[in-house]
């Protein structure tokens, strides 16, 4: 996998002059765009397209300082129909206009080229098993919220407050099926996982497809589908976030699936010991292409 995603790499450079298409990206990384997408922001850091424009806008430095062509013909090559697009595109990269740039020889920002290594260190293990699961009904209050990759994330807090101990009861109460109790539940979320991006959050059970939902709680039906679910004990919210990032960045490297999309669901319950969680992360997978029954 790591391979075939560097050679998808080479493939954004072969093509930082013209446009990429992603659907052939993943067709060199042997993937779909939804999976290529979250495992690129996963490994590196940063969206796709952040890494494209970022890669196009370096080359695309070199070329101004250079100096062998206008400004607007730079622009046209690296797909911009116009000066001031080109211009807008350049500034927000490196911090200055194309034409200042010529003129006073700035310093301008480069993004290296990546490519991805798989580093084995041996010193732990990840717990998982996978879990065919029928449909199920998501039932709770959910609310829209910006990502945070770590420490607290300050709306999910203040939304799960603003619940009420009445009304969190009521959710425990209709769980009738693993992962049992009140679930945190992420759904919706941008394919680039960029922090700060938004995600539909879920304070929530999970309940029979035909379970009775009260008025004032939000429902969603959730199809039957593969999961994989990850185990953890640590401290919160780091061992968690670490937990997400060890899934799309050594898991799904190493085993035979992608991920598809569906929510993504966390039970969390205090451990032994000081400040210690145990969680379990409902990752929703399919079996990647290609590989053998």
């Amino acid at each position: 996998m790591i391979e075939r995603l560097n050679q998808a790499m080479d493939h954004i450079e072969d093509c930082l002059d013209r446009e990429i298409d992603v659907a052939e990206l993943a067709r060199i990384a042997v993937t779909s765009e939804y999976h290529l997408r979250r495992m690129f922001s996963a490994l590196a850091g940063m969206p796709l397209s952040e890494y494209v424009r970022r890669r196009r806008m370096t080359v695309a430095g070199a070329e101004v300082l250079a100096g062998g062509r206008t400004l607007l013909d730079v622009a046209v090559r690296y797909g911009y129909t116009s000066g001031e697009a080109f211009a807008r595109a350049f500034r927000a990269v490196h911090g200055v206009g194309p034409g200042e740039a010529r003129r006073t020889g700035a310093a301008l920002q480069s993004q290296p080229r990546m490519s991805f290594r798989l580093v084995i260190e041996g010193s732990s293990s990840m717990r998982y098993r996978v879990v065919e699961k029928e449909e199920f009904l998501l039932v709770g209050r959910k609310a829209r919220v910006p990502l945070v990759h770590e420490g607290v994330n300050p709306a999910i807090a203040a939304f799960i407050q603003g619940i009420g101990q009445e009304t969190a009861l009521r959710i425990h109460q209709l769980s009738d099926q693993l992962p049992e109790g009140v679930v945190s539940v992420c759904d919706d979320l941008d394919p680039s996982r960029a922090e700060g991006t938004e995600l539909d959050y879920w304070h929530a059970a999970l309940a029979r497809p035909d379970a009775e939902v009260p008025d004032d709680l939000d429902s969603m039906v959730v199809p039957a589908g593969t999961w994989a679910v990850f185990e953890s004990t640590g401290p919160f919210p780091l061992a968690l976030q670490e937990m997400w990032r060890d899934v799309y960045t050594e898991w799904f490297p190493s085993n035979p699936y992608q991920n598809r999309p569906g929510p993504e669901l966390l039970r969390t319950r205090p451990a032994t010991g000081n400040e210690q969680t145990d969680a379990e992360l409902w990752i929703p997978i399919v079996r990647a292409p290609g590989a053998d029954s």
